[in-house]
């Protein structure tokens, strides 16, 4: 007679498995986090990596361990200076736990299939500060979860033309600046605020800018769109006429040209980043900031493949609030 795995052992006897164990120990206090933990320890060897693979913190990882060692009654690991290794029951348990991972994924994949998430397309309009500091976590994240969607990103210098490509069906989502037009359903993303760029060279003995300050300097402004009108703004707030000596369109020559002296420019702190170790920083003389949101259009059909990248930046922590429109 052949044996029975223990998916058949599951499957003939539930209310041993799912509920009591052999000698009527109560199961319902493990958790499938702890399983996991197990299973990646295992693979690698050591908590720190197992951590990174699970995205967790390395305490969080020896909480599993330790909990699930102390509801299973026996030891699974010794550690060790050079990691950790499965004792003999460990090994032994492992086995299982890997099964039960693994009908957790197909139950996942059988889940996505029906909801549409086995493939597709997401396409993203955004400018260069989200692309470079937001949505590479993001992207990564999804790709774990959803590995045949297909995610394109488009960089522009412009919220115009974003959500120009978003109204026009080019893309499937787009970073904007709020408040945007009520065509958009819109989830405010971060609020970043300007900052002024000093030469090395510059003598100033404050974090803050006076306005007077400011005007005394020659200004490097950027010549794109939306950020160019928020900065004009701003400046007419001002008494004292401003000297824009140059007007350029990349954050990146901006920077390049406050290094070598050229004057004073205005950025966000997004843009601005990475900044050059000599380059000093100072506060404008009242706070100015851009609100960034993303967007998609209001009373479109959205694919699953959309909703799922949504959900993404929001399990990121990257949702602040539903803008109001």
């Amino acid at each position: 007679m052949l044996s029975m795995t223990f998916i058949d052992k599951i499957d003939r006897y539930p209310s041993i498995f799912l509920t009591s164990g052999a000698n009527g120990m109560n199961t319902q206090g493990l958790k499938l986090s702890q399983l996991r933990a197990l299973v990646a320890i295992a693979s690698c060897g050591n908590f720190s990596e197992a951590a990174l693979q699970l995205n967790l913190s390395q305490s969080t990882i020896s909480h599993a361990i330790a909990t699930l060692e102390e509801e299973l009654g026996v030891i699974l690991l010794k550690r060790g200076r050079y990691g950790a290794s499965l004792t003999p029951v460990g090994e032994r348990i492992v086995t299982p736990a890997r099964q039960v991972q693994h009908l957790l994924d197909n139950i996942v994949i059988e889940a996505n299939r029906e909801k549409g998430l086995l493939g597709g397309k997401v396409r993203i309009a955004c400018f260069r500060s989200i692309a470079t500091h937001i949505l590479p976590t993001v992207i990564s994240e999804f790709r774990q979860h959803f590995p045949e969607i297909t995610v394109t990103l488009t960089e522009m210098d412009d919220t115009i033309n974003m959500e120009q490509a978003v109204r026009e069906g080019r893309a499937d989502i787009g970073f904007t600046y709020l408040p945007a037009s009520d065509e958009f359903e819109t989830w405010e993303i971060l609020r970043d605020q300007y900052i002024a760029l000093l030469p090395p060279n510059y003598p100033i003995q404050t974090s803050k800018l006076t306005w007077e300050q400011l005007a005394s300097y020659p200004l490097i402004m950027t010549g794109i769109t939306c950020c160019a009108q928020l900065i004009s703004a701003y400046l007419k707030t001002s008494k004292y006429p401003m000297s824009i000596a140059y007007e350029v369109r990349e954050d990146s020559t901006i920077v390049s040209m406050v290094k070598q002296g050229l004057g004073v420019g205005i950025l966000p702190r997004l843009a601005a980043e990475p900044l050059p170790a000599q380059i000093q920083v100072c506060e404008l003389p009242s706070p100015l900031e851009r609100v960034i949101g993303v967007a998609v259009l209001s009373n479109a059909l959205h694919s699953p493949a959309i909703y799922a990248f949504l959900d993404a930046l929001r399990h990121q922590g990257q949702f602040m609030e539903k803008a109001a429109v």
